[in-house]
């Protein structure tokens, strides 16, 4: 699958607020929305007003932004979430939460959701005592996912542990810091998710 390659800062700035795509950096003055909080191009400091269609598409591409997700696998996910029970825009939600490399991200073993993708994608991580090196895994209640026990010397793993220890590990899940390892109390309903995304949008969207 294609991944974008630009300087993922634009990607902030065109949805004019922190994605938290970069880090540690984005808590800094070198923040390119704290820099320049604009959207890039010639016209970027020229906003338009947007039309309703128009705000359920930022919505959408904002949230893909978030998460990592290009637009193929996005409609997978919307398409999964539409056949479950319960309502649509939270189920897509819980799906995005319930993806590996984000599970690594929220246990702080990655500094931001690209970092944890790409060491989920390097076999860093075993779910339930087997490998898995595919960032869209999607975890069950009751997984446990453990640093492979020949990766938990590696430098950036250490780092990210030390750096992120003050970071809260939201309510669905378990961190045990000693062995590495985190578990899937439950999957994540919508009140554990703390990214702004109005997701009724992104069903309006789609259903048009």
């Amino acid at each position: 699958m294609s991944r974008y390659k630009e300087e993922q800062c634009r990607i902030c700035r065109r949805e004019g607020q922190k994605l938290f795509l970069k880090g540690s950096r984005c808590y800094t003055d070198k923040c390119a929305i704290s820099r320049r909080n604009y959207a890039p191009g010639e016209h970027g400091q020229k906003r338009a007003k947007l039309s309703e269609y128009g705000i359920q598409l930022r919505e959408k591409q904002k949230t893909k932004a978030f998460y990592g997700v290009r637009e193929n696998q996005f409609r997978k996910y919307f398409e999964m979430a539409s056949t479950q029970k319960g309502i649509t825009g939270e189920n897509l939600l819980t799906l995005l939460e319930s993806r590996l490399d984000n599970v690594v991200y929220r246990l702080g073993y990655g500094s931001s959701r690209p970092q944890a993708r790409l060491l989920v994608n390097h076999g860093l991580f075993e779910v339930n005592g087997r490998k898995v090196s595919i960032p869209s895994y999607l975890v069950k209640a009751g997984d446990v996912i453990t640093v492979r026990e020949n990766k938990k010397d590696k430098a950036i793993i250490k780092i990210n542990i030390e750096a992120n220890a003050s970071r809260p590990v939201p309510s669905w899940l378990e961190k045990d810091v000693k062995n590495s390892s985190g578990k899937v109390l439950r999957l994540a309903s919508r009140e554990d998710v703390d990214i702004p995304v109005e997701e009724h949008l992104i069903v309006e969207l789609y259903s048009k």
